[in-house]
């Protein structure tokens, strides 16, 4: 079987097998239907908009970060999209839902950076999502929504 392999190619082993799977999920498949863990990242919202230092973190960890807050970004986004399309189509709560939303996606479109400014943004971009969600949630039942475990 190994004499199908180009030459670059070695049939070797890996050293170290690989202990954890990488998983390609743009559209976010995998997560729909699960809570949002929402604590851990108000914490580190609340953190992230309190610094003032752009030397506070290394590049590396901003950018980690940048990318820790995009996915949970993505996760909230989803759930308000899902939210907000059982309203009807006419409703000012599913009006305000959808501008956060086309706010949000302008915010998330360009690639993390490892810089404080792209963290924070990054940050507001969750506080926003969020903050619509508790208000399509705190909304009378009359207008179509209902809110759910997560």
């Amino acid at each position: 079987m190994t004499a199908d392999l180009p030459p670059e190619v070695s049939a070797a082993p890996p050293s170290r097998p690989s202990t954890h799977t990488v998983l390609y999920d743009p559209d976010g498949l995998l997560e729909a239907g699960l809570p949002l863990d929402r604590e851990p990242y108000e914490s580190l919202i609340t953190a992230v908009l309190a610094w003032t230092c752009p030397d506070t973190l290394a590049i590396r960890d901003y950018h980690q970060i940048a990318l820790q807050l995009t996915g949970h970004a993505r996760a909230v986004a989803a759930e308000l999209r899902t939210r907000a399309d059982r309203l009807p189509k006419s409703s000012g709560p599913k009006a305000l839902a959808d501008l956060v939303l086309r706010e949000a996606e302008d915010q998330l479109s360009p690639l993390p950076e490892g810089t404080m400014s792209c963290v924070q943004a990054r940050a507001r971009t969750v506080r926003a999502l969020y903050e619509r969600l508790d208000r399509l949630d705190a909304a009378p039942t009359g207008q179509g929504i209902a809110p759910s475990g997560g």
